[in-house]
């Protein structure tokens, strides 16, 4: 289970946040903070693996906040900027120190989804690796933020292709039809019909590898962006 400590300084946007976060698989608020003060408090004693956090805030910004935690002794959580802000020296500082992604207010909660379901695939895929050839490089690099484009591609499949994008993304290597199949308990050729329409939405790259027969084995793996 994924920890978020949600930030912002009004309290209703921080419940609304906090109630949106709680609808998503794997996820759970560990607290709210209206402060950047507070939130110091709430990393220490909560833990979070993940803010989703607000950059302007009474006391200090959320950017500010980010680098008094990266220079203290404690575990720094990663964040994912929930902002008004839309200057790009925002954005630049932003990327810099390491943002997950950057969301610009209003946005709507399918919007959000798509960045947390993100986030969850690039935590479990790290979980999985071992050390990291440029293939693994690639692949952690492809699921760190999801463009606008794809989030809007996404939000349109149905939930079986949704679910197979899903799988493909999470998947430590390229996968075959089968593969994918016996983890979504669907038949090959239903699998290979999603994977087919994902790749040509453009949200799944397909990989030929040759085999000893000369066959071109087909596989598949997350858009390379």
């Amino acid at each position: 289970m994924i920890r978020v400590l949600v930030v912002d300084d009004d309290y209703h946007v921080a419940q609304a946040h906090s109630m949106s976060v709680a609808r998503i698989d794997g996820f759970t608020v560990v607290g709210e903070a209206h402060t950047a003060s507070r939130a110091e408090e709430l990393v220490a004693t909560e833990g979070p693996d993940l803010l989703l956090l607000d950059m302007y805030l009474p006391d200090f910004s959320g950017l500010e906040l980010v680098r008094r935690l990266a220079a203290a002794s404690g575990p720094v959580p990663d964040f994912l900027l929930v902002t008004a802000a839309r200057d790009i020296d925002s954005v630049r500082s932003a990327m810099q120190l390491g943002a997950f992604y950057y969301l610009v207010k209003p946005f709507s909660f399918a919007s959000l989804r798509e960045q947390l379901e993100a986030y969850r695939a690039w935590t479990e895929r790290l979980d999985t690796e071992g050390e990291a050839d440029q293939q693994v490089v690639d692949a952690l690099f492809s699921l760190r933020g999801t463009s606008p484009r794809r989030a809007t591609a996404t939000r349109a499949l149905q939930p079986t292709m949704a679910r197979v994008l899903e799988i493909v993304t999470a998947a430590k290597s390229p996968l075959g039809a089968s593969e994918v199949a016996v983890i979504l308990g669907a038949s090959r050729p239903t699998a290979q019909r999603y994977l087919a329409s994902l790749v040509s939405r453009q949200l799944l790259d397909l990989d030929l590898s040759y085999g000893s027969t000369g066959r071109p084995e087909h596989r598949y793996l997350p858009r390379r962006r």
